[in-house]
């Protein structure tokens, strides 16, 4: 039993489990907008496995592809693909059965979220190619979290709306912001092993002014999500106090580099789950 549960605690390690709560939050946000209200039993337990599995194969993905990359980068040369934890196979493993729920739960759900499933997940696992040859890398992993508000559309009404689209665009624009800034960490490693991403090539002060420029186009979209959606006071008060966070965000990192890790984790997780409370608050009232 022990061996069992060390052997989860790795995979819970190789995905970073906690995570989870920078695509679920909007997810639910899509699902309750679009349902105006709750959305039923059934459609949460298969919205948060099909966030968990969509997840848990790109990460699991990104992890078998990197083990070169991840075991050259003193920050990441503890992780359970690179020190012997994890083998191959093992992750490979888990990525296909991750690919496969996802696919079947995608089926439970309605026929467009079916139709849809291979495509997201050629998207999603399409980031840690990216990186390799082009810059662009940040914004594809934007993408890919951005499909979560789309998907939960498809989930409750089986379409997709243009407040969807915006609200999707918005956390793309989020998502991409602030993993430049998290690159930040690696511009060495990076340039060290011929990486293509942002800072690398442009340096620390414009990937700064890069992620400044997505997160003003997160709060727009966001703004127009709400007004294309009938948002209320509290989804406008989302809105604001997104603003507000995001400019926390860079006040930390703008202050010293070694908050990156806090202004990535701690703000960004906050961010998207009161955002969700005040869509609640708002469509309940």
């Amino acid at each position: 039993m022990n061996k069992i549960l060390k052997k989860l605690n790795d995979f819970n390690e190789l995905v970073m489990f906690k995570h989870s709560i920078f695509s679920l939050p909007f997810i639910f946000i899509a699902m309750v907008v679009s349902a105006n209200g709750w959305f039923g039993w059934s459609l949460l337990v298969l919205g948060v496995l099909a966030a968990l599995t969509a997840r848990n194969f790109a990460m699991g993905f990104n992890r078998y592809l990197d083990r070169d990359i991840d075991s050259q980068n003193p920050r990441t040369a503890n992780r359970p693909n690179v020190d012997g934890r994890l083998s191959a196979n093992s992750i490979l493993a888990f990525t296909l059965l991750n690919a496969a729920g996802f696919i079947i739960v995608a089926a439970f759900v309605n026929k467009l979220a079916l139709s849809l499933s291979i495509p997201i997940l050629l998207v999603i696992g399409s980031y840690s190619y990216f990186k390799r040859f082009s810059y662009l890398a940040h914004l594809i992993l934007g993408i890919s979290l951005g499909l979560a508000p789309i998907a939960g559309v498809v989930a409750v009404s089986e379409t997709i709306t243009l407040w969807s689209i915006f609200l999707s665009v918005g956390v793309m624009f989020w998502v991409a912001g602030f993993d430049l800034l998290y690159s930040l960490q690696d511009i060495d490693v990076d340039k060290k092993l011929g990486l293509h991403s942002v800072p690398s090539i442009f340096g620390a002060k414009k990937t700064m002014l890069f992620s400044k420029i997505a997160h003003s186009f997160t709060v727009l979209f966001w703004l127009l999500f709400t007004v294309n959606s009938d948002g209320g006071l509290f989804a406008y008060l989302a809105v604001i106090v997104s603003t507000l966070m995001l400019s926390y965000e860079h006040y930390l990192v703008n202050k010293d580099f070694r908050k990156i890790d806090k202004a990535f984790f701690t703000v960004n997780g906050y961010l998207g789950i009161i955002f969700f409370i005040l869509i609640i608050i708002d469509v309940a009232v």
